[in-house]
C-alpha cells in the first residue's frame, strides 16, 4: 500500500482495513470542493456503502462551558471498552478568516491515543446546525472503517441543531446548573429533540444545584409531546471530571438503541435520513449550479453592487438573477 494512495480502490481498501492514515486521507478527499475530488469522493462513497449503516450514531450538543470535550473523552473511554469509536468534532469557523482552531485532539488526549478511537476535527465553515458540510459523508467512511459508535460533537447551542439531529440515532444535550436561568437560554426545540439531557459538573458545591435543575427540567419535559421514538426523555446528573454518572448515560444510549432496533424505529429513521440527505444534495447542487451559470456570473457583481448601494431592492436583484 502506498503511503499516499491516489486511486479510489487504494483508498477503499485502506478505509475498510481501518488504516487511520488512509481514512484521514479519504476524509480530506471527501471534504475537498475541487470538482475532480468530488467525483472521486462520490465513487469512494459508493464502494463503501455496503459496509455502512450498522452503528450507534450519537449527536452531542451543549451550552458554552458545559464541558463537552471532557464529557466526550470520559464517555469515549467507556465506549471503547465495547466498540470502536469515531468522534467527529466540529469547530466553529471564523466568518472573517474562515479559519478554525481544530483543537479537539489536544482537548481529548486520552482517546486521541486510544487504538479503538479515531478523532476527526472539521471546520463548520458556512454551514449552520452545528455541523460541517460533509459530516454525513465522513460518518459513512468511519462506519466503513469499522467504527460501531460515532459521536458527532456540534459547535454548541446557539445555531439551529436540526442538522445534527437529522443524522444521528440518539441526541444528547449537555447542560449546567448554577448558571442562573438555566432553561432560559435553551430553545424549546432543542429540549424536544433531546433523547437525554445530561447535567454535567454535578459535583462539589454544585451537586445540590444540579439536583434542583434536574427537577426543573423534568417538570418542563412533562408538558412536551412524546418523543418521535416513543421512548421517554431522560435527565441524568453526571460529572465528567470525576467520572460519575457517565456509565449510566452510556447504558441509556445502548438501551435506547436496543429498543429502537426492536420496534423498527431505527430502520425507519435511517431510511428517512437517507431521503433528507438526498434533498440536501439537491439544494446544494442547485445553489452551486445557479452561481456557476455564465449568465448569472456575468450579472452577479453588478446587481450585488446595486443592492449594496441601495439602488435596487434585494427582492428585485434576486428575481433578475433567477430570471437570467
Amino acid at each position: 500500500m502506498k503511503s499516499n494512495p491516489n486511486s479510489v480502490e487504494e483508498l477503499y481498501t485502506g478505509v475498510v482495513e481501518n488504516n487511520k492514515v488512509i481514512l484521514s486521507q479519504a476524509i480530506t478527499l471527501i471534504e475537498s470542493t475541487l470538482p475532480e475530488d468530488m467525483i472521486k469522493g462520490e465513487k469512494l462513497l459508493e464502494k463503501c456503502l455496503p459496509h455502512t449503516g450498522d452503528s450507534i450514531r450519537i449527536g452531542i450538543t451543549g451550552v458554552p462551558g458545559s464541558g463537552k470535550s471532557t464529557f466526550i473523552e470520559t464517555l469515549g473511554e467507556i465506549i471503547t471498552n465495547d466498540y470502536k469509536l469515531a468522534v467527529l468534532a466540529i469547530d466553529p469557523s471564523s466568518k472573517k478568516t474562515k479559519g478554525s482552531i481544530l483543537g479537539d485532539k489536544t482537548r481529548m488526549k486520552n482517546i486521541a491515543i486510544n487504538p479503538n478511537a479515531f478523532i476527526r476535527p472539521s471546520p463548520s465553515g458556512k454551514i449552520l446546525g452545528g455541523v460541517a458540510a460533509k459530516t454525513r459523508e465522513v460518518l459513512l467512511l468511519c462506519e466503513a472503517a469499522g467504527y460501531k459508535c460515532i459521536i458527532v460533537e456540534t459547535v454548541g447551542v446557539g445555531q439551529s441543531e436540526t442538522s445534527v439531529y437529522e443524522m444521528v440515532d440518539f441526541f444528547l444535550l449537555l447542560m449546567l446548573s448554577g448558571a442562573g436561568d438555566e432553561l432560559q437560554g435553551i430553545k424549546k426545540g432543542i429540549l424536544e429533540m433531546a433523547d437525554l439531557i445530561a447535567i454535567n459538573k454535578a459535583d462539589g458545591d454544585n451537586k445540590e444545584k444540579s439536583k434542583l435543575t434536574k427537577t426543573q427540567i423534568n417538570q418542563v419535559l412533562h408538558f412536551f409531546p412524546e418523543s418521535d421514538s416513543g421512548i421517554d426523555r431522560q435527565v441524568h446528573l453526571c460529572s465528567a471530571l470525576l467520572n460519575t454518572g457517565i456509565k449510566e448515560i452510556w447504558d441509556e444510549v445502548r438501551s435506547h438503541h436496543r429498543k429502537t432496533k426492536k420496534s423498527g424505529f431505527y430502520d425507519n429513521l435511517r431510511s428517512d435520513q437517507q431521503l433528507l440527505w438526498m434533498e440536501e444534495y439537491i439544494d446544494r447542487f442547485l445553489s452551486s449550479s445557479f452561481y456557476e451559470h455564465n449568465l448569472v456570473a456575468n450579472k452577479l457583481e453588478d446587481i450585488r453592487q446595486q443592492v449594496k448601494n441601495g439602488h435596487m431592492s434585494p427582492q428585485k436583484g434576486a428575481r433578475m438573477l433567477i430570471n437570467s
